[in-house]
């Protein structure tokens, strides 16, 4: 087993942490505190390739794969998380499409979501479907030419600035689950509302929710087949919930790395307080934890890029990198005291951003049932559909 980074990956680690350091680092602060969404570092970054790296070259990715996603997104988080949540935006209905969508649907909506002319967003969550996902209620009904959408999702990142959603919807009632079908949906279309919402971290993320009323959609806007929806949504959230684990990986280590500089820089009581053994213990467990979610991770993408089934894998991942996250940002915040708790420094972003983890993408909870049913043989993760 090779734990060692190719040269192309590794240029690849470095191109992340240098962006992530001159680009996004100087206005970090400042921007999470104004709400700010920062367009300019967004459409740096597709051209920068930072969201074709799972995207076939012909549709302007560079191919390189899901283990350079993760190295990317992981770098990002580690400066502002809220700045990897575009990864996450503009993957989603890029590699939908790539997987389940029609050649002019490839070349009509891809190549933009890789350079970041276009923002991108995907709807699944409801006000009363969350987890649940086969619970949603959004319509989507048949009419001549088309369908007419109508409903309201809500916790959508890029709702309020997005040019496009991949959005799931209902279209035979009767279904249940196999009811469901997706569609590409152009958001400057009459009987779209938006909406902002207001949340504890990511607050330079713009979030909020998106209504559809009767809003006509054509039926060359429809992903995949009629009935396909759920098991497109499962895969999708499969790619999500990789980029989204690397996220938390880079708040880990963030707030690890804030930890032991202080622990080094702090006196108290005539010696550093890194001298102490509570100190020592804190920190030991946020190397280990974060190190084994980091072989999670890219285990969970080492076989993405295989072509190998890795939902137990990806859940895995998120589940480790979301925990050691939390743990870590929490075990820092302790550690500076009064200056963890101070908005001067990072760490109380670290710590509110960190909790996020926790919940999208599937809460902690969700893998864990995830991870328990396979283990118990009532439902395998990586099962053949």
């Amino acid at each position: 087993m090779d734990f060692e980074l190719s040269d192309e990956l590794l240029a690849v680690k470095e191109l992340g942490r240098e962006f992530a350091e001159k680009e996004i680092a100087p206005t970090a602060a400042a921007d999470d505190r104004d709400h700010h969404f920062r367009r300019e570092t967004f459409e740096k970054m597709g051209q920068l390739g930072f969201f074709g790296c799972v995207v076939p070259e012909a549709y302007g990715g560079t191919g390189l794969g899901y283990l350079a996603m993760v190295l990317l997104t992981e770098e990002v988080a580690r400066v502002h998380s809220s700045v990897r949540v575009h990864v996450n935006t503009q993957l989603a209905p890029a590699v939908t499409l790539a997987r389940f969508g029609t050649e002019e649907q490839k070349q009509r909506w891809i190549p933009g979501l890789v350079d970041a002319s276009r923002i991108g967003c995907f709807a699944i969550t409801e006000p009363d479907a969350g987890s649940d996902v086969a619970s949603m209620s959004t319509r989507a009904v048949r009419t001549d030419g088309g369908y007419v959408l109508k409903g309201a999702k809500t916790w959508i990142s890029n709702a309020p600035v997005a040019d496009l959603a991949l959005v799931y919807a209902v279209t035979d009632p009767a279904a249940a689950h196999r009811g469901l079908s997706a569609f590409m949906v152009e958001l400057d279309r009459a009987g779209v509302r938006r909406g902002t919402l207001d949340k504890m971290g990511a607050l330079a993320s713009p979030t909020g929710t998106l209504d559809f009323d009767d809003v006509p959609v054509p039926a060359d806007h429809r992903v995949g087949s009629e009935g396909q929806g759920f098991a497109m949504c499962m895969w999708q959230l499969n790619q999500t919930r990789l980029s989204c684990a690397a996220g938390a990986l880079g708040v880990a280590r963030a707030a690890r790395e804030a930890a032991v500089a202080y622990a080094n820089q702090r006196e108290q009581f005539g010696r550093k307080i890194g001298r102490f053994q509570m100190i020592q213990d804190s920190i030991a467990r946020m190397i280990v934890e974060e190190e084994s979610a980091r072989l999670l991770v890219y285990r969970a993408a080492h076989l993405a890029d295989r072509g190998q089934p890795n939902n137990l894998e990806v859940s895995m991942a998120k589940y480790a990198a979301a925990e050691a996250a939390a743990h870590a940002a929490d075990g820092a915040f302790k550690i500076l005291g009064a200056y963890g708790y101070s908005t001067e420094f990072p760490v109380e972003r670290y710590l509110r951003d960190a909790k996020s983890y926790q919940i999208v993408e599937g809460s902690s909870n969700i893998h864990k049932l995830i991870i328990a049913q396979d283990a118990l043989g009532y439902r395998k993760a990586n099962r053949q559909p």
